[in-house]
């Protein structure tokens, strides 16, 4: 017999597009990953470039999970806020024609992050990665802090820890204070010699990645040496800031943590959890229980049983829902 509240959830970020499809009474039944971003271009994220992607992948998945229908679709999409205006515009009204969906939640990943640490509750979640951001919600509505790119703010995050690192290999070149002979050595192993490395770094599309490929060389040294591990604290304050800039002052609040920069340990960790103790002392730390494809997953049951109780925002978390289309072939 065919669960009528089959649905689609998606996270789609810097590293591919993954795919689930699942039934409210029996969960996730199939899954399916590509590992070629959603392109961008002039007009943002490029609707066409992921339905391309989403075709084939939810196709064989409703096959798999032997549903016939799906009735809600979460697409939770990296760069959504700023962005997502064609992803908007576009892709419920394709979703509807390919597979009849009429339910379409479009989220930002800081968000399916979000819900794949805390589930529906208050609190804060630094994501951190190559990038950084935090998010906070009372409930009532959505805070975010930093988030800004590797430019501009992204502080704490991995290419933020890689660049201090690279700036205090240098310094070590130059003879300046503030300088790491260890971190130098790292840098020169890794890029060959530093004269060289701003010829390597600032034409690469992929800066960030590249920067925050030596943030672990960075931790890796912070045991032995103290100008790494005072780049590792002054990455925990910054985390514990924006962490404190987006929590819910009042009530239980929880504080998570996701994203593979924390597979760092403890040089990173432990500053971390002082510092979060220190600026939350309200808040209660949990361990994030998954990753932003099951806050995907959390919304979109949510969203086919009528349940869904997180803030809208336009940008962050937009539920769209138009009347069921005819699925292309029927």
């Amino acid at each position: 017999m065919t669960d009528p509240c089959g649905f689609l959830a998606v996270d789609s970020g810097g590293s591919g597009v993954r795919v689930v499809v699942g039934t409210v009474a029996q969960g996730v039944l199939a899954r399916r990953e590509s590992r070629d971003p959603v392109r961008t271009g002039d007009r943002g994220i490029d609707p066409g470039h992921l339905m391309e992607q989403l075709v084939p992948m939810v196709r064989s998945s409703v096959a798999e999970a032997g549903v016939d229908r799906l009735g809600a679709a979460v697409i939770g999409a990296a760069g959504l806020a700023s962005l997502g205006d064609a992803l908007r515009a576009e892709l419920p009204a394709a979703l509807g024609r390919e597979f009849g969906i009429g339910r379409v939640a479009l989220v930002a990943d800081a968000v399916t992050a979000y819900v794949g640490a805390l589930g529906s509750r208050p609190g804060a979640v630094v994501a951190a990665g190559t990038g950084l951001i935090a998010m906070g919600t009372d409930l009532t509505r959505w805070h975010r802090a930093d988030g800004w790119g590797h430019l501009l703010g992204d502080c704490g995050s991995g290419a933020w820890i890689g660049r201090a690192g690279l700036e205090a290999a240098l310094r070590a070149y130059d003879g300046r204070s503030g300088g790491s002979a260890g971190l130098l050595a790292r840098a020169e192993e890794l890029f060959g010699p530093v004269q060289g490395l701003p010829g390597k770094l600032y034409p690469r599309p992929d800066r960030p990645a590249v920067l925050a490929s030596f943030a672990p060389h960075v931790a890796a040294g912070a045991d032995a040496d103290p100008v790494a591990a005072d780049i590792l604290r002054a990455a925990a304050r910054h985390m514990a800031e924006s962490a404190a800039a987006v929590c819910p002052g009042t009530g239980e609040p929880q504080v998570a943590l996701t994203g593979g920069l924390f597979k760092m340990g403890d040089p990173l960790v432990v500053p971390l959890e002082e510092e979060l103790t220190k600026r939350l002392p309200h808040a209660r730390r949990v361990p994030a229980a998954g990753d932003p494809l099951l806050g995907s997953v959390r919304i979109a049951t949510d969203l086919a049983t009528d349940a869904l109780t997180l803030p809208s925002d336009e940008r962050l978390l937009c539920v769209v829902a138009e009347k069921p289309v005819t699925q292309k072939g029927d």
